[in-house]
């Protein structure tokens, strides 16, 4: 890679029975990616039915999974991200009219933890394409680019990443970027520019390598194949009978589900035209025709006019409303509306037994900010199972999580684990943007100290190869997004961008077209922080009544076994006493001790018993102790947890006391002072000091026979 980094691809040992399959090394991370695709379409279907699943294996990083099983189950989040962007990278480059199922799938059959294999894993997908006779546009890469120490570099350690201001996985093919995903510490758009391009050098390397990798097996003929039939007749009879009308209809500025059904009245009465009974290939053309004749009404409506479906200029955000406080029992909420999309969030704080564990291969340890992205079939007026979140909920959820997760504040300002759920009621472009700006809302509202607030922005591009014309949308619909050429989606800070992605269907981007959509983008998201700040413009400035409380400790490393007692006996026992939830953890041969609970008095209970334990005894100071056993000579007086110390019957008061008989009995408490720590450790108590010293009892004088005063002698001063 030029950077003293090697990458080897090699074929032809492993799988040779996929259509294409290529082991991808680095260091001692390998992948093995393998491609399979039908020989035939199946008939009726007009899209590519391709799936991608990324796994990791265990014994790649010599561990057993958990779990009842211990073996491999569903993929993970992490892994359904990291297969979302290779699909999103080999997807637009694959032939329109190829329609056959195809899989790619990815395993990561060893791994270095300190080289990051999601990185990898578009470039050994390509090159298993590479090496089958599957027809592909490509080759494509990805790579991460990050700016580490203010330097760009691509695909950087795990261990470097901590210090990185930016992080993007970029794909793209020799010509052009199709895919940007990734997060930032607020910079601006000349940097993300920068650092695309920059990953784009990398990128043309490695589609460099495949080409030559495909040559050297002789995978340069690719299959025939024939998955749309044509009819050049009824396409031409299709535009001329209902494009003018659906120009007018997408030209009408009506609703979203209206526009929908004046669309299918329009293929309805041209279907009413034609015989009653069709064969499978006609119907499947009529219907792909009338797409279509949809596809090209609206595109040149706004190439042409200027105008959207929904009436909107190219720069216009449609109206937005927004409302904190709306769920009285969460610990934060928001509603967020921007035209037909609408989230409402909620944010509650947890303690640290709430962190999210995470069990991958490669990636595991716990997680203390947590967001879910929920998208009901009724926020769009479907009707569909409830199934659980699909891929499109996680990555959706991921990039809202990627933006407030830049804002949040540092781990030693916020002792809470945070989950952010957004629940998207209506939808018609960008829910993802509107659960960052519900998000940041509910946060507000919840008392989180954001170090500023997030709002986001969906952009889209219509653009016309032939004539060179296009158009940036601000705020795209869902219509365009499926119509048009881009979804660039941004987030930021008033100062700079937090994270964004990018998906490209179209090839030959400029770079001026990307440098005008980010500085579009920002404008908009501007404009979205402006509304949003006038329902809560900063933290309130304390949670909520009704929200749990946290109280963090930092006691010596040598107490830590004493807090936790045998087995455990002693935290849970102050964990039943007094109805808080205490964790402890070492942290930089520290003990950190965080209680959690619902009211104040829990709380004052279990600090009060942590710091009795975890407290060194000082000479000098007063201790309420419990006597724990009676000695003719005194009593052990228990001052602090498993610290016993001595009071000596002559310390017990100031008079004389000739026995411990009735003086005390086990468990009565004692408040003494202690007055002494010897070489062994041992305690020496007073209460005697601690009672007000008896007034001195004055001698009478002793007479003399004669009445003179004695004579001083021995015994007397």
């Amino acid at each position: 890679m030029g950077n003293g980094t090697q990458i080897e691809l090699s074929t032809g040992k492993l799988a040779k029975q996929a259509d294409g399959a290529v082991v991808l090394k680095q260091g001692d991370t390998m992948l093995l990616a393998t491609v399979v695709s039908a020989k035939e379409a199946k008939s009726g279907v007009d899209f590519l039915p391709l799936s991608v699943d990324y796994q990791e294996k265990y014994a790649a990083t010599g561990r057993i999974p958990g779990g009842f099983l211990r073996r491999e189950a569903r993929l993970s989040d992490y892994e359904v991200l990291i297969s979302r962007l290779v699909d999103r990278a080999l997807r637009p480059l694959f032939p329109e009219n190829y329609h056959a199922d195809t899989q790619v799938a990815i395993s990561l059959i060893s791994a270095d933890k300190d080289i990051m294999p999601d990185a990898l894993a578009g470039l050994a997908a390509s090159a298993a394409i590479a090496v089958s006779d599957i027809p592909f546009n490509g080759p494509i890469s990805e790579v991460r680019v990050a700016k580490i120490d203010g330097q760009l570099v691509i695909n950087p350690k795990l261990s470097e990443l901590e210090n990185a201001t930016l992080e993007f996985i970029v794909a793209g093919s020799a010509q052009d970027i199709g895919m940007v995903e990734g997060e930032a510490k607020e910079i601006s758009e000349a940097e993300m520019v920068e650092a695309i391009a920059f990953a784009h050098e990398a990128i043309k390397k490695q589609v460099a390598a495949q080409v030559e990798l495909a040559n050297l097996v002789g995978k340069t003929v690719k299959r025939e194949y024939n998955h749309e039939p044509e009819n050049l007749e009824l396409r031409d009879a299709i535009f001329a009978a209902t494009y003018d009308k659906v120009y007018a209809i997408a030209k009408s500025a009506s609703a979203k589900h209206e526009r929908s059904e004046n669309f299918a009245k329009i293929a309805e009465e041209f279907r009413a035209t034609m015989p009653e009974e069709l064969d499978d290939d006609t119907a499947f053309l009529f219907k792909k025709y009338f797409h279509d004749v949809q596809y090209d009404a609206v595109r040149n409506l706004v190439l042409d006019e200027g105008m959207r479906l929904d009436g909107r200029d190219v720069r216009t955000v449609r109206p937005i409303w927004s409302e904190v406080d709306y769920l009285p029992a969460a610990h934060g909420s928001a509603v967020f509306t921007r035209g037909e999309t609408q989230a409402l969030t909620s944010v509650t704080l947890g303690a640290k037994d709430d962190e999210q564990m995470i069990d991958g291969a490669f990636i595991n340890g716990y997680n203390k900010f947590i967001l879910h992205y929920n998208f009901p079939a009724f926020s769009t007026g479907e009707v569909r199972p409830n199934r659980g979140p699909g891929r499109r909920e996680v990555g959706h959820g991921n990039l809202a999580m990627r933006s407030l997760k830049q804002v949040l504040p540092a781990d030693s300002e916020n002792p809470y684990t945070i989950r952010v759920v957004s629940d998207i009621l209506e939808s018609n472009g960008s829910s993802s943007m509107a659960t960052v700006c519900a998000g940041t809302l509910a946060l507000l509202d919840a008392g989180v100290k954001l170090k500023a607030p997030v709002s986001g922005i969906a952009m889209g591009l219509i653009s016309d190869e032939k004539t060179g014309k296009y158009a940036i949308l601000s705020d795209i619909l869902g219509d365009e997004d499926h119509l048009g050429d881009m979804d660039f989606k941004v987030t930021g800070t008033e100062k700079g961008i937090v994270a964004c992605q990018m998906d490209l269907k179209i090839n030959g981007l400029k770079w001026e077209v990307l440098t005008q959509a980010l500085d579009q983008a920002k404008e908009a998201r501007l404009h979205i922080l402006g509304e949003m700040t006038k329902t809560i413009s900063a933290p309130r400035e304390d949670y909520k009544p009704h929200a749990p409380r946290i109280v963090q400790l930092l006691i010596d490393k040598e107490f830590i076994g004493a807090v936790i007692g045998p087995g455990g006996k002693i935290i849970q026992e102050m964990q039943r006493e007094t109805g808080a939830t205490i964790s402890i953890e070492e942290v930089d041969n520290k003990g950190v001790v965080q209680v959690f609970a619902d009211n104040k008095a829990a709380i004052d209970d279990a600090v009060g018993r942590i710091k009795a334990i975890a407290s060194k005894p000082e000479i000098g100071e007063t201790y309420e102790g419990k006597v724990k056993s009676i000695m003719p000579f005194g009593a052990f007086v228990e001052i602090m947890p498993g610290k016993d110390g001595l009071l000596h019957i002559s310390e017990i008061d100031w008079k004389r006391l000739e026995t411990m008989d009735g003086i005390f009995k086990e468990g009565d408490k004692v408040t003494v002072k202690l007055l002494d720590i010897d070489k062994q450790g041992k305690m020496k108590l007073s209460r005697k000091a601690l009672l007000p010293r008896p007034p001195r009892e004055d001698k009478p004088k002793q007479d003399t026979p004669n009445g003179e005063a004695p004579v001083a002698g021995a015994g007397q001063e």
